[in-house]
């Protein structure tokens, strides 16, 4: 979005707010689109460095998920898990830098300084090569709202289910949190939908960022806490450990990995709001590789001192003293608000479709009933599929591989179809067909066994 704040970018995989349906024309070629200076043309205003580039991309990709990486460890094997985490990194790395490097593409061509990612996806069909795909240049665009939506709604599911586990433990004052109980999870998911709703009334983002800081520092605490905890165990050396169990653990954490680490609903707020934004490289060379570490450190200390026990989210397997008690009270509250947080952004691009059916005077009360009833879906959903490790692998699978391979794997091969061409030996097409083909493979497999395992674990 053109007018997003960098608080606004940083808040936790937060896509930039919708502006509607555009129509774009090709302005420029060649030279004369290579040399638009899109960061004159954008409005004044203040903007973030690099550096603070960087936090912004850490703060953003650092969510709720990376507290059960070492569950989906646990499914894998330590040591492939902890290669595979490195490769994961930089693919999404590469998966963010090729959305912002292609807007930026795209500016010049359609002479318009900055973009959302829905609106590179409309105009990539509204002035690609491939005519008879014009007319389906609005639909892209709602499959990358859509697909945006899913994602982060389905967090709202996770996070949900992460503070009933939270709650559940500490009133029944056992390490172990099952299903079953009395109360059982279930009801505990369910009687949080009052506080949900109360806090998803919050309409001014403004409310809510200041505690993406306060969120990161308790993320880091957490990682702390668990290399601490898992070295106090006693494990068993790392060698010995599992180096690599089975396929379906293989495509059950691949899910669970990409979306502990993925800001790319994000990536063009934090585009849009950078003095420098060719830099954009150097910032995701920065800020991924603080994301990756801490997400290698949970996730490897995690198995490692947890092993077959590993339970999701990673504050369960803390023992129950004074410390780690009150870290479990902090760490649901930092979900409670990123739960706020995550939900804002899918709701307020809904409501702009939804908002069309009604009296602008009656906005404010039927934002607020429509607010109610997305959370209701949310606590049915979660209730029916109480599984956090599963869920998120469903999210993973289906939602980042599309976001993250296939749709900017095919905006890049429009892009370059024409200027500069497929290159030697067509390696660009090359390029795309590995890209896409690990994108299909991911959503295909990866949704199929993370789907079967998530019904299978919740009945």
């Amino acid at each position: 979005m053109d007018d997003s704040s960098p608080d606004t970018a940083a808040s936790n995989t937060a896509p930039p707010r919708h502006r509607g349906h555009h129509k774009f024309e090709i302005k420029a070629t060649g030279d004369a689109a290579k040399n638009y200076d899109f960061t004159s043309a954008r409005p004044p205003k203040k903007r973030t460095t690099v550096v603070e580039t960087i936090g912004h991309i850490a703060k953003t990709c650092l969510g709720g998920g990376v507290v059960a990486i070492h569950e989906s460890y646990k499914m894998c094997g330590l040591w492939s898990s902890f290669c595979l985490t490195i490769v994961f990194g930089f693919c999404i790395s590469y998966a963010m830098y090729m959305i912002a490097h292609s807007a930026q593409r795209m500016y010049g061509r359609v002479q318009v300084p900055a973009m959302s990612y829905p609106d590179l996806a409309e105009a990539t069909l509204d002035v690609g090569p491939f005519t008879s795909m014009k007319k389906y240049s609005r639909t892209f665009r709602y499959l990358v709202d859509f697909t945006i939506c899913f994602n982060l709604f389905g967090s709202c599911c996770v996070y949900q289910i992460m503070i009933a586990r939270s709650i559940k433990q500490l009133v029944e004052g056992t390490n172990e949190v099952t299903l079953e109980g009395n109360p059982p999870l279930r009801v505990y998911i369910l009687l949080l939908v009052i506080p949900c709703i109360a806090i998803g009334m919050i309409t001014s983002l403004k409310y809510l960022a200041p505690f993406s800081i306060v969120a990161d520092f308790i993320i880091f605490t957490v990682a702390c806490a668990t290399v601490y905890y898992c070295i106090r165990s006693s494990p068993p050396s790392p060698l010995d450990m599992p180096a690599f169990k089975t396929v379906t653990g293989l495509f059950e954490f691949m899910g669970v990995c990409i979306f502990s680490m993925e800001g790319l609903g994000a990536v063009m707020a934090i585009e849009n709001n950078m003095e420098e934004p060719k830099k954009m490289g150097l910032a995701l060379l920065g800020g991924m590789s603080i994301v990756v570490s801490i997400v290698v450190t949970i996730g490897f200390f995690g198995y490692w001192g947890f092993g077959e026990e590993s339970r999701s989210p990673v504050t369960i397997n803390f023992p129950l003293e004074p410390f780690p008690i009150a870290l479990k009270c902090l760490f649901a509250v930092m979900i409670y608000v990123t739960y706020a947080l995550n939900f804002w952004f899918p709701f307020d691009l809904m409501w702009f479709y939804i908002r069309k059916r009604y009296d602008p005077q009656k906005f404010w009360l039927w934002e607020r009933v429509y607010r109610a009833i997305f959370i209701c879906g949310i606590t049915t959903i979660a209730t029916i599929f109480p599984n956090v490790s599963k869920f998120l692998g469903v999210l993973g699978s289906f939602c980042i591989s599309n976001m993250g391979f296939v749709y900017p794997a095919f905006i890049e091969l429009c892009l370059d179809w024409s200027d500069p061409g497929l290159g030697p030996g067509k390696w660009r097409l090359w390029r795309f067909l590995v890209i896409i083909t690990f994108g299909l493979t991911l959503f295909i497999v990866g949704s199929y066994t993370n789907l079967k395992g998530l019904i299978a674990e919740s009945f």
